[in-house]
């Protein structure tokens, strides 16, 4: 049942840090667009996207992981 609780809280830190990677990139987005460079914004915004994307499958599992202990 330990080993559950570790892979849990690693899964959870996992999400919790592509959620704030998710976040950065779409504050720089956001700048970007704010200066117009569209071209960074983009790119910000794929970034963004890839990062919520991972953060939300992550936290399928560190929540159904949790749900198991």
């Amino acid at each position: 049942m330990a080993d559950n609780h570790q892979e849990a809280s690693r899964l959870h830190k996992q999400a919790a840090s592509d959620h704030e990677e998710a976040a950065k990139n779409h504050a720089k987005a956001a700048q970007c667009h704010d200066k117009n460079e569209v071209s960074e914004a983009k790119d910000h915004s794929k970034k963004a996207m890839n990062c919520c994307n991972s953060a939300q499958k992550t936290s399928t599992t560190a929540c159904g992981c949790s749900d198991k202990t």
